[in-house]
């Protein structure tokens, strides 16, 4: 009966040994977390994982990544969401395969369908937040793991507003509010945002109904979106014209093609709709193919030489 005791306490000593080894190595490897499974099913544990760039580190670019909202690793084959329009109806919820991918220990390989292939080393920084590492474009992402079922949709537009404004050629002023003080903003029909420049806007006073790649831009500028303390669905949204002007905007996204304007020194309320959708994402990156239809028509931008005040004369 001893014997069996000790041989007992000797496994269980031995079991509660191991389980403090694998727990200092599950930490202490310089602030990053060891995969605590195979990277395959860390991958397939979640159908989404939403690519944080704001957070993105590095000199270099992964096109298909810098162009994604989500990525999703099924079976071997890789899912995007490219662009926010339709976003959580586009392949059920994964977006469109741009890929293929394999795993190895901690890398995972990835055969893009235009880009090429990509190697990264994926590093779990806690239970669903991954980083993906590509030490030859020096270049880091995290990435954060969703289901489906939990995973805002409607949040990512406004958390990522400022591309989403570059998914349409341009946005057709279609309703103005009987309230509010007559403005110089009420001659401008039209707003295209691009990726240019990082942030240039366009802005046009071309009759309704005028076909999108038809516009005269008349005035260029640069604009810019702010947080408000409180609200997750409303943002700031400031014009700043080239010629001096500047005017400040309450943004709302009514749905994936309207946006609500509300003028705040007129106290007047637009809404515009989305023409001719982009599908794509972002500027693109090194080696990827341009989507966008380039310039269209914006690079012969025709700058008025009078103040925009001359409609209050």
């Amino acid at each position: 009966m001893k014997a069996i005791k000790l041989l007992l306490g000797l496994m269980i000593t031995g079991l509660l040994f191991t389980s403090c080894i694998i727990e200092e190595d599950y930490y202490d490897n310089g602030g990053d977390v060891v995969q605590p499974i195979s990277l395959n099913t860390l991958l397939t544990d979640y159908d989404l994982w939403y690519v944080d760039y704001h957070r993105t580190v590095g000199t270099g670019d992964v096109p298909f990544i810098s162009k994604a909202f989500t990525l999703s690793f099924l079976n071997g084959r890789v899912y995007a969401n490219n662009n926010l329009v339709d976003i959580g109806f586009a392949g059920n919820g994964l977006g469109i395969q741009i890929g293929n991918y394999s795993t190895f220990n901690e890398e995972l390989q990835v055969s893009h369908s235009l880009d090429g292939g990509y190697d990264f080393d994926v590093v779990q920084i806690n239970g669903d937040e991954i980083k993906l590492i590509d030490r030859f474009e020096n270049v880091t992402y995290y990435l954060e793991g969703y289901n489906k079922s939990t995973f805002d949709y409607d949040q990512i537009f406004y958390e990522n507003i400022e591309y989403f404004l570059q998914e349409y050629v341009g946005w057709e002023k279609t309703f103005t509010s009987v309230t509010g003080v007559v403005n110089e903003f009420d001659n401008e029909n039209y707003l295209a945002f691009t990726p240019e420049n990082i942030t240039t806007f366009y802005s046009s006073e071309d009759d309704f109904g005028t076909n999108i790649d038809l516009i005269n831009w008349d005035y260029v500028g640069g604009y810019e979106i702010f947080d408000v303390t409180g609200y997750e669905n409303l943002k700031i949204l400031t014009l700043d014209y080239d010629l001096g002007d500047n005017e400040e905007f309450e943004l709302v996204v009514l749905n994936d093609g309207l946006i609500e304007l509300y003028h705040v020194d007129s106290d007047s309320t637009y809404e515009f709709t989305g023409r001719d959708f982009i599908q794509y994402l972002r500027q693109a990156g090194k080696g990827s193919e341009t989507v966008r239809k380039e310039g269209r028509k914006r690079t012969k931008v025709i700058r008025k030489t009078k103040d925009r005040k001359k409609h209050l004369k």
